[in-house]
C-alpha cells in the first residue's frame, strides 16, 4: 500500500462515498476528507424520477447509507460548500467557505450539472430533476397540478413522464430528435419505448423544440408558468414543466487547473487525470481498454464500480478500468435493463422473444459478429447468458492489466 496520509473525495454520491468505503475496507487508516455541497446525508439518484416523484418511498429511503455506518467510515466531512480550485502542483483544493484542503491524492466526483432552456426558468412551476429537494419540490407541484409537459424525451424525462401520468396527471413530452433514445438504444427499441409511453397515454411530440415558456402574468413575464411554446408556433398547456434536457459534467470550476477538460475530466485506463488526481462517477471521461476509446457514463453501476477501482488504483494496485457498463430504466410496468455500449451503427439482433411482445432479448453488434451490447425488455433471466458472453469478452488477459491498454 503506498504511503498516503491525507485523501480528499470532492463529491458524496455513489462514487464518492464508494470510494470512501473501499479505502476504508482495504485497509487505509489516514484521512479522508468528504466535500459534500449538500447539507443531507448522501443519497441515491436513480429513484428520485421514480419511487420518490410518484410518492411510494419516504426521502430517507434514498440515503445510500445509515448515520451509524457513516460514522464508522471515520470520515472528516465538509458539508454545504464547493470545491472553487484545485491546485494540482501544491495538492490542495479551496473549498466556498475559503478553507484549502491539503491533500496526498485527490478524487473528483461531483457528478452532473442539469441543462436549462435559454429562459423561463424564474417562473414558478418550472423544474430541473437532480437533487432531492428539486424532486420533492416537483412532487408537491404535481400533487397539485394537472398537465405536465416534459421537455426531453431522455431517459430522465420519459421516466418521469411515466410517474406523473401514473399520478393521474395529463403529461406532453417534447423531443427534438425524432425518435427518443436513439443513441443508446438504436432506432428499433427506441421506437418500442415511445410505443410503450403512448399505449399509456403520453402525448409524444418528436422533432421539434420549445421556444419559450409563458406565465400567467402579463405579457408572459414571471407568474406561474401558463403554457410552452414550440418552435413551429403551436403551444402546450401546462402548469407544470420539467426541463430535462440533460447535464454537463461539472467541472467550470476546474479551468485554468492544468486538468484536460473535454466532456468530463480526461483520464487514463487507470481512471487518473494527473499524479495524484482521479476521477469517478458522472465527471470521469476515461479511456475504456476493451472499448478502446474514451468513454463517459452517467450510469448509476457504473459510479460504484469506478469508485472501487479508484480507491484500488490510489492504493497502489494498478488495475485498467474496463467494466461491462450496465444501466436500466423503469417506465409504467417495463424494466429496461442494458449492459456494454452500442455504436449509433451497431446491428440489432432480437435473440429471444419479439420486438412486439411484452419480454424480449436484443444484442447489439459491430463488425458483423463482435457483441458490444445486450438488452433485455422485462427479461433479467434470459438477458444473463448474453451477460456472462460480454464479460468474457470485456475482461482483460494477465498480461495486459499492468498497461492498461488491450
Amino acid at each position: 500500500m503506498r504511503n498516503l496520509n491525507r485523501i480528499v473525495i470532492i463529491g458524496a454520491g455513489a462514487a464518492g462515498l464508494t470510494t470512501a468505503e473501499t479505502l476504508r475496507r482495504l485497509g487505509f487508516q489516514g484521512t479522508i476528507m468528504m466535500v459534500h455541497a449538500e447539507h443531507t446525508l448522501p443519497y441515491d439518484r436513480p429513484p428520485l424520477s421514480k419511487q420518490v416523484l410518484a410518492g411510494t418511498w419516504a426521502p430517507e429511503k434514498v440515503h445510500l447509507r445509515s448515520p451509524v455506518a457513516l460514522e464508522k467510515l471515520a470520515l472528516d466531512w465538509f458539508h454545504g460548500v464547493e470545491a472553487t480550485h484545485l491546485d494540482v502542483a501544491e495538492h490542495c483544493v479551496a473549498l466556498s467557505d475559503g478553507q484549502r484542503l491539503e491533500f496526498d491524492a485527490a478524487v473528483i466526483a461531483m457528478g452532473l450539472t442539469p441543462r436549462f432552456l435559454s429562459s423561463g426558468h424564474d417562473l414558478q412551476g418550472v423544474f430541473v430533476l437532480r437533487t432531492l429537494e428539486q424532486t420533492l419540490a416537483l412532487r408537491q407541484a404535481l400533487v397539485a397540478g394537472t398537465r405536465l409537459v416534459v421537455v426531453g424525451g431522455g431517459f430522465l424525462g420519459l421516466e418521469a413522464a411515466a410517474t406523473a401520468h401514473q399520478l393521474g396527471l395529463e403529461v406532453d413530452v417534447v423531443e427534438p430528435l425524432p425518435v427518443c433514445l436513439e443513441g443508446p438504444l438504436g432506432r428499433a427499441i427506441g421506437e418500442r419505448v415511445m410505443h410503450l409511453q403512448t399505449a399509456h397515454g403520453v402525448r409524444l411530440h418528436n422533432g421539434i423544440g420549445v421556444r419559450r415558456l409563458i406565465g400567467d402574468q402579463e405579457q408572459g413575464h414571471g407568474g406561474a408558468v401558463r403554457e410552452v411554446v414550440l418552435e413551429d408556433g403551436s403551444t402546450l398547456p401546462a402548469d407544470v414543466v420539467l426541463v430535462a434536457v440533460g447535464a454537463q459534467p461539472n467541472v467550470s470550476w476546474l479551468e485554468g487547473s492544468g486538468l484536460t477538460l473535454q466532456n468530463g475530466i480526461v483520464c487514463d485506463a487507470f481512471c487518473q487525470a494527473a499524479p495524484d488526481i482521479y476521477a469517478a462517477g458522472d465527471v470521469a471521461n476515461w479511456y475504456h481498454p476493451y472499448l478502446q476509446r474514451q468513454v463517459r457514463l452517467e450510469h448509476r453501476m457504473n459510479a460504484t464500480e469506478q469508485g472501487q477501482a479508484v480507491a484500488r488504483n490510489i492504493l497502489g494496485e494498478r488495475q485498467p478500468f474496463a467494466p461491462v457498463p450496465f444501466f436500466w430504466s423503469d417506465q409504467f410496468d417495463v424494466k429496461i435493463q442494458m449492459y456494454g455500449i452500442a455504436s449509433r451503427g451497431a446491428e440489432l439482433r432480437i435473440v429471444e422473444g419479439a420486438l412486439h411482445e411484452d419480454r424480449f432479448v436484443a444484442a447489439y453488434y459491430e463488425e458483423g459478429q463482435r457483441l458490444v451490447a445486450v438488452l433485455g425488455w422485462n427479461s433479467p433471466k434470459q438477458l444473463l447468458p448474453y451477460r456472462q458472453q460480454l464479460l468474457a469478452a470485456y475482461t482483460p488477459s494477465q498480461e495486459t492489466k499492468a498497461s492498461g491498454v488491450l
